[in-house]
């Protein structure tokens, strides 16, 4: 290998590693939200962005003075930037802040043999953040190694998820995707079994037998999956119910699966 190849090679994988870290990011944004997470020292606050049109008194003088006495970069910027920053210029009040979330990343990120996942929790258009909070909560604490999360259609990761997740965002093995159905496809051809959660389904959720990986799907809160997917997944399953009761909250129907193997 020539000097210059194994510089390439060098700057490649610091590359892979400055993208692994930054996909690990979540930024929140909001005053009160932002003085909150940082009287939190369990959470591992990276970086604090700061409008240069904010005046230092009042809630922005106590994040600095936080952000100062836990040694976080402060960084100012024009209104216009932080708003690309915070991708939510209306709502953020000049202020956002990078929290570095060491269990998320990308579906298709290289893992060791004792990390392959074997039972993921997939989520298709939830969009209400207090759904989308308490699936994430639940998965968390049953029996689910990831949480495999499009980045685009589901409800945004903000101040509101966070709270209905009671802060477990911070510690969710989070397994973004650009598109859900290229993703469970990737899984499929390494061997997962998809099944995806829907009341025409003719087995239960109690008689599905896991024989390796298998990835439990759930859709939108009013619709369901989408006709895409479940045509995609190898097998469906519902969930009984008794007196004429048609459906479930999907914040419900998650945990549901995140413990059937705890009970």
């Amino acid at each position: 290998m020539s000097p210059s190849d194994s510089k390439s090679f060098t700057d490649s994988e610091d590359y892979r590693k400055k993208k692994a870290f930054y996909s690990q990011l979540l930024t929140v944004f909001g005053r009160k939200p932002v003085l909150e997470i940082l009287d939190d020292s369990s959470v591992n606050c990276f970086r604090l962005h700061l409008a240069q049109s904010n005046k230092t008194n009042g809630i922005i003088q106590q994040i600095l003075d936080k952000a100062q006495q836990r040694g976080i970069e402060v960084l100012y910027h024009e209104r216009q930037t932080l708003s690309r920053i915070s991708k939510n210029g209306k709502q953020d009040q000049g202020v956002c802040l990078d929290i570095h979330c060491p269990r998320f990343r990308y579906y298709d990120s290289p893992v060791s043999n004792d990390q392959q996942p074997l039972r993921l929790l997939a989520i298709e258009k939830v969009t209400n953040p207090q759904n989308l909070g308490m699936i994430i909560r639940s998965a968390c604490a049953g029996d689910i190694d990831g949480i495999l999360l499009p980045q685009k259609g589901c409800a945004r990761l903000d101040s509101l998820v966070i709270k209905a997740s009671a802060g477990t965002v911070f510690k969710a093995p989070l397994i973004l995707c650009n598109d859900l159905s290229e993703a469970l496809s990737y899984y499929q051809k390494r061997g997962a079994v998809v099944i995806g959660l829907t009341g025409k389904a003719n087995q239960s959720l109690a008689e599905i037998k896991e024989n390796g990986a298998t990835i439990y799907v759930v859709g939108n809160e009013t619709e369901g999956l989408s006709q895409v997917l479940l045509k995609q997944c190898d097998a469906k399953a519902y969930i009984p119910m008794r007196n004429g009761v048609e459906s479930l909250n999907v914040a419900v129907a998650a945990s549901l699966v995140a413990f059937r193997s705890l009970l």
